[in-house]
């Protein structure tokens, strides 16, 4: 498959990176030798054009200010490898093809990389009008049981869930109309979470679930007061197996690139007040770290 590839070269140069190197001075004219060597020692950071919050081309994803933090402690220049294509596909489309060699936002436990040491955790959360006057804090709340309409996003915890307390069958319709029922079928389609924010504001969702991190800048922008309240990760399905509600979140190198992942985590411990603060300023709710991260090393060729 033939990929599109845009690329973006920034300095470490805006409103929340400093350079404290006489290194960092760029000269009025640079050789070609300086650019490319320049271009050699940067930072290739994945990233999707149109997936906000985390991401887009304007850089007013979180995702995208933490990559400029990130970078300007490693003290190299950055780059923003384009994607018009879904973020889920940054690994197998793009890291693996070595045209980029940072992925960001992956579970800690992402088997397809080598993950850095987790950068935040968060977890899944429920959403709602204060002004409905609802007490939801856990699936066996029974106010929860008495709504109808759940704005949820296929695949996720949300679907598990509804499934054991039997509400996922009447909700199946209504799940859909929030893609204007355009059909999954051998595609992946994005449920946009601004949107589903917004059926809560409007009232035709009585309730959204959502992963935190996805939901809080449209939470903390809303005019209607609403509830968000973070779902404890003691949930199991009808078998018994328990469903995850909260995850490490950490930036994904390739396999070999072992280097690189301590150079990331070197930056991530130095720069992690930055990056709490960015979090913090999207309204997401943060938990405290638990899981360490994969370390393994790569056999010498």
């Amino acid at each position: 498959m033939i990929v599109k590839t845009f690329i973006t070269m920034t300095r470490l140069v805006g409103p929340v990176t400093v350079c404290v190197l006489a290194a960092c001075i760029v000269p009025a004219v640079a050789t070609a030798g300086d650019q490319k060597s320049a271009a050699a020692n940067s930072v290739r950071i994945c990233a999707a054009r149109n997936d906000l919050p985390y991401s887009d081309a304007d850089r007013h994803g979180f995702e995208n200010r933490i990559a400029e933090v990130v970078a300007a402690e490693m003290r190299r220049p950055m780059e923003f490898v384009w994607t018009e294509e879904d973020a889920i596909y940054l690994v197998r489309d793009y890291l693996d093809q070595k045209l980029c060699d940072v992925v960001m936002g992956l579970d800690t436990a992402d088997p397809r990389v080598l993950a850095t040491k987790p950068y935040y955790r968060s977890g899944y959360v429920f959403i709602y009008r204060q002004d409905r006057g609802l007490n939801v804090q856990d699936w066996n709340s029974l106010d929860l049981r008495k709504l109808h309409r759940f704005a949820i996003i296929p695949g996720t915890p949300a679907e598990t869930m509804l499934k054991v307390i039997g509400k996922f069958a009447e909700n199946f319709h209504y799940m859909h109309s929030l893609v204007d029922f355009k059909s999954r079928r051998n595609q992946y389609i994005r449920f946009d979470p601004e949107r589903l924010v917004r059926e809560v504001v409007d009232g035709k969702a009585d309730i959204a679930i959502l992963w935190g991190p996805l939901a809080a800048r449209y939470v903390k922008q809303s005019t209607v007061p609403l509830q968000m309240v973070l779902i404890p990760d003691q949930n199991v399905r009808s078998d018994g197996e328990k469903v995850a509600h909260h995850y490490d979140q950490s930036f994904g190198v390739r396999k070999d690139d072992v280097t690189l992942l301590q150079q990331l985590d070197q930056a991530l411990e130095s720069a992690a007040p930055e990056v709490t603060a960015i979090l913090s300023a999207e309204g997401m709710p943060l938990l405290p770290l638990e899981t360490a991260a994969n370390t393994a090393q790569a056999e010498d060729p």
